[in-house]
């Protein structure tokens, strides 16, 4: 694929300032930190910067699992803007029935009904309003557990950081820890039949914390003995992101609602989704206008998810995701092997989700600014900051591979040098 051509020309410093004159100061300083650069480009796993540099992108919070400007998802977006973008919301709109059929074709069996919204805030705010329609008005959520920060979504995101600012948030809303089947029980039998239970089957922002196998499955059973609806948020760890098409495969469960996001847009058209089951979809299945947006379903952003879907299952992204996780996780466990049980901690992943645990919270920030500066984006983990995260596009090369292993022993190797253990 060949590069688009650079906007218009305007300096890293240029770019600072207007930061600071109309965004904010703290974005600004944290660009500055990052070098300055403004990114005016991107292909494929590589981002470019108006310095003329190009970075190899293994972050992008997940949303990039098809790289940078796909094809087939382009070119399907290109196509609905040249016909019809954005829809009245009088009539029906073909391209989203078509991408809630695509989508539907490969979530677990019964999850076929599809609320499609413009991010994965949007989507945890429709399962708590749907979950709320149906009585459960006390919200059992995990600790490290990220699922958005308005107002609703930030209420089951358990961080003080974010949510102390805007108390009060949600009333009745419990904290257990991820995989602790006894404490969610706990939970569970203190607001029988009223209570919706929401978690990640991996924690992604919580610094890639993997559930002990049986965890998802003892979850749905409790959910069942104590009348509680289920929504398993994948909006990070779904669309093919841990070599599954969705986290609950792994032990073939069914939540009564599912959260979508981050991949589902093919990394160009922000979308995302609430999925559901016939019984859990009812209220908005009977009424549509009882949780609308503007915006929600567009044409646009719809032409991008069957894009998505479609390019998937052609290209087998799935099954490459898997195997090309395996390999980045080797490298870097074999890579971290001489720092472990030093400044190294403990190295975790599942597909292209990969977290690396460090017992200083300064090597986070050092390795970031390492890799950047050769070349190679990482991301920290907001709920975790001793976890570097990885998550890498399904779409790099043996070459592209061959450099991030490159630059994450240098980098390694020098923030080990300047941190003591």
């Amino acid at each position: 694929m060949t590069v688009s051509p650079p906007a218009p020309r305007t300096t890293g410093e240029d770019v600072v300032d207007l930061y600071l004159r109309h965004i904010g100061s703290g974005r600004a300083v944290m660009g500055r930190v990052m070098g300055g650069m403004a990114e005016i480009g991107s292909e494929g796993p590589w981002i470019h910067a108006d310095d003329g540099r190009r970075f190899l992108n293994f972050g992008g919070y997940g949303v990039f699992l098809l790289g940078h400007r796909h094809p087939a998802v382009v070119e399907a977006v290109h196509r609905q803007i040249d016909t019809h973008p954005l829809a009245s919301r009088v009539f029906l709109e073909p391209v989203a029935a078509r991408a809630a059929k695509a989508l539907a074709t490969h979530t677990p069996p019964g999850l076929d009904f599809v609320h499609f919204v413009n991010s994965g805030a949007e989507a945890t705010e429709a399962a708590l309003k749907l979950a709320r329609a149906h009585g459960r008005t006390a919200v059992i959520t995990t600790r490290r557990g990220f699922h958005g920060k308005t107002l609703g979504a930030l209420s089951v995101t358990a961080n003080d950081t974010y949510q102390d600012p805007f108390r009060p948030l949600l009333p009745d809303v419990t904290q257990v820890d991820h995989d602790d089947p006894a404490g969610l029980e706990q939970a569970l039998a203190a607001h029988r039949d009223r209570a919706v239970v929401i978690l990640e089957p991996v924690q992604g922002e919580g610094g890639v914390r993997i559930p002990r196998p049986g965890y998802l499955r003892r979850v749905v059973e409790l959910c069942r003995t104590y009348g509680a609806l289920l929504v398993v948020d994948e909006i990070q760890t779904g669309m093919g992101r841990l070599g599954t098409w969705w986290g609950v495969d792994a032990e073939d469960v069914r939540p009564d609602i599912m959260l979508v996001g981050k991949g589902l847009s093919g990394g160009v058209v922000p979308i995302a989704a609430m999925v559901a089951t016939a019984e859990a979809y009812d209220p908005f299945g009977r009424d549509p206008y009882l949780h609308t947006s503007t915006f929600g379903a567009s044409p646009i952003a719809c032409a991008a998810a069957l894009a998505t879907v479609t390019a998937m299952e052609r290209e087998d992204t799935v099954a490459r995701a898997a195997a090309l996780g395996a390999r980045v996780l080797d490298g870097v466990r074999k890579i971290c092997a001489p720092y472990q049980g030093g400044l190294v901690r403990e190295v975790r992943g599942r597909g292209l989700l990969i977290g690396i645990e460090f017992t200083k919270e300064q090597a986070v920030g050092d390795l970031l600014l390492e890799m950047i500066g050769r070349g190679v984006l990482v991301n920290h983990s907001l709920n975790a900051t001793r976890v570097l995260r990885l998550t890498p596009p399904a779409v790099v090369d043996d070459a592209a591979l061959e450099l991030f292993l490159t630059t994450f022993t240098e980098g390694l190797r020098s923030t080990a040098a300047r941190i003591p253990v």
